[in-house]
């Protein structure tokens, strides 16, 4: 409880000021329209699905984390602040995204979060390199997956954890619509999709013990690579 509060905490410090933030958080007039229209959820749902993503990463985590892709940062740069002792990497192919990370970063004055641009397919960091690695919101834009996936699994210590969420086709009709005329046209997202199954399956055959779930189109999951 005292950690949501931290965060609650810093969201308001940040600020939700743009659409896009707005949207993922589901805090904004407009962002709540997106949530209902395109993806079916509420605002309780939206905060359900983030933090099972979210839970893959300790109270008093101290060791190395990397975040693919940051995005703008609105939400982990709160979480980020309840954790003083973390080593913290955040890459994002988009510097225009990324800046906004830093901004957030600067305002809330963290001195350990470290930005890079880069590129989740090709990542510059040696095999077995993070105690964590958190990727919100960002599978379902990567041309390459397959190789996103191996990537993300190289650097990834063993017993290390993979967390996240991104969207799976087939649960919800209507997500599904808009993914396909408006996302995709507009370049946010790209085909292939995984379904529910076929996470389920890809990451059994990866990790050693994985926990999923689903809230309307949003998969989230915690995974552990074996030792």
């Amino acid at each position: 409880m005292e950690r949501k509060e931290a965060i609650r905490g810093a969201y308001r410090m940040t600020g939700d000021n743009n659409f896009y933030d707005g949207m993922i958080t589901c805090t904004t007039l407009s962002g709540k329209a997106v949530c209902r229209l395109v993806w079916a959820m509420n605002k309780a749902e939206n905060d359900d699905y983030l933090e099972k993503a979210l839970s893959g990463i300790p109270e008093n985590f101290s060791g190395k984390l990397l975040e693919v892709p940051v995005g703008t940062g609105i939400l982990t740069m709160p979480l980020y602040q309840t954790l003083p002792q973390a080593d913290i990497t955040c890459l994002d192919y988009s510097p225009d995204m990324m800046g906004q990370a830093q901004e957030k970063a600067e305002h809330l004055r963290l001195k350990n979060v470290a930005f890079r641009q880069g590129d989740v397919g090709a990542l510059p960091y040696a095999d077995d390199t993070f105690d964590i690695v958190l990727s919100l919101n960002g599978f379902h834009a990567f041309p390459d997956k397959e190789t996103a996936y191996r990537e993300v699994f190289r650097v990834l210590k063993p017993g290390g954890t993979f967390c996240g969420c991104f969207y799976v086709r087939g649960e919800h009709k209507r997500t599904d619509w808009f993914v396909r005329h408006i996302y995709e046209k507009t370049g946010f997202f790209t085909p292939p999709y995984e379904t529910t199954v076929s996470l389920k399956k890809r990451l059994g055959k990866l990790y050693e013990a994985v926990t999923l779930g689903t809230v309307k189109s949003m998969a989230w999951f915690v995974c552990r690579k074996a030792e």
